[in-house]
């Protein structure tokens, strides 16, 4: 069977995240989605989603396919469902297309197929707010399908720990004389993870592979660092998709942060109004702030993105791609992408600019910026324009 992960209709709502992947490769909770159901299937994705990202993720169909909403997380009951569909069925949950069927290279009229319902409770990925505020039974699932029948490296001596049962080291992974409080949540600490000396960690929370965390770094969970990452000071809550660094002091709680993002020393977010009051989210797809029903939201920020020493954003801050942000004051509590300066105003950060900058930063970890990649930042670019002042 092939197997193809859709977009679905909350794409332009996770935005700024989607201008630079497809849904399927959000990180929540340990693995991204699409990790996530590969695992359970068994088998190689591919992907239908925007024209501008389709060159970097191809779609590959078959003579038998099966397309899966990808901002819908599996689970065995779930899986097994999808793994049951026959040509001509779907399967729904309440008005949802969770899959459906089909034959060949010919799109199939969905209206016409023949209805599954699925009865259980579906974790979706909706909203960027979600990302961080469903960490925590995302992490839950992730440690639970990974660990299973697995022994955990053993926890050197050095550490204090608690609820040893609920914390997992994986081969090659550092961690000595910190606090590993695994009694709230799990605790995982992927391949070559490194936790510096001194370290506070509170389940449930997940280090993955490479990441390193630094010395004397407060984190409570439900908290994920994603491959590559480098994390320190304090943080609550927030998720760190991968090769994104915040290592030194400051806050950043009930925030999401992409690819390639740098937050400069002793910057801090705001996760709570003064007023205590809900947080509004400014939403790409409405074009204007989205009540999210929290009242702990903190930052956004799409990939390639940074700011400088001692910024402050304000709760509820959405940055887009590869923006530029420095100075005193609080910047808007929306940043267009490729906007250059902070508080006192922002200018276009030029497209050529930016991409040498990128280059660079990929090179210093051997990754190579392609054409694909240039292709979908000219889109971003382009797309931001409207909201961003020449």
């Amino acid at each position: 069977m092939n197997y193809i992960l859709f977009d679905g209709p909350s794409k332009n709502d996770l935005l700024p995240f989607t201008f630079t992947r497809p849904v399927a490769d959000i990180r929540i909770g340990i693995l991204t989605i699409r990790e996530k159901w590969e695992a359970f299937l068994e088998a190689k994705t591919s992907t239908k989603t925007e024209d501008h990202l389709s060159g970097k993720w191809p779609l590959k169909l078959s003579e038998k396919n099966v397309f899966i909403d990808s901002s819908v997380i599996p689970t065995e009951s779930l899986v097994e469902k999808i793994i049951a569909l026959k040509p001509n069925e779907k399967l729904v949950k309440g008005d949802r297309l969770l899959a459906y069927f089909q034959n060949g290279e010919e799109e199939v009229d969905i209206s016409s197929l023949e209805t599954i319902n699925f009865e259980e409770e579906i974790l979706t990925v909706d909203n960027t707010w979600d990302i961080f505020s469903k960490n925590g039974e995302a992490i839950s699932l992730d440690f639970d399908y990974i660990t299973k029948d697995r022994q955990s490296a053993e926890i050197p001596h050095s550490n204090f720990v608690k609820a040893a049962e609920n914390i997992f080291i994986e081969e090659g992974a550092e961690v000595e004389n910190c606090s590993l409080n695994a009694s709230s949540g799990t605790i995982y600490i992927g391949k070559n993870a490194t936790i510096m000396e001194g370290s506070l960690i509170r389940g449930p929370f997940a280090v993955c592979q490479g990441a390193i965390i630094k010395m004397g770094a407060k984190i409570y969970g439900p908290t994920t660092v994603g491959p590559y990452c480098k994390v320190g000071g304090e943080v609550n809550n927030s998720v760190f998709f991968q090769n994104s660094n915040k290592g030194h002091d400051g806050f950043l709680g009930n925030s999401v942060l992409g690819e390639w993002c740098n937050i400069g020393a002793d910057s801090n977010n705001s996760n709570l109004k003064n007023n205590y009051a809900e947080v509004r989210l400014w939403n790409y797809n409405t074009e204007n702030f989205a009540r999210t029903g929290l009242q702990f939201c903190g930052l956004i920020m799409g990939d390639h993105s940074k700011c400088g020493i001692n910024t402050m954003f304000n709760t509820g801050t959405v940055v887009g791609v590869s923006a530029n942000i420095f100075g005193s004051g609080f910047p808007r509590n929306f940043i267009p992408g490729f906007s250059w300066g902070g508080s006192a105003g922002t200018t276009t950060y030029k497209l050529e600019k930016a991409l040498e900058t990128m280059e660079l930063v990929l090179k210093r970890r051997n990754v190579e910026l392609t054409q694909h990649d240039r292709d979908i930042l000219k889109y971003a670019f382009e797309y931001s324009a409207k909201w961003r002042k020449a």
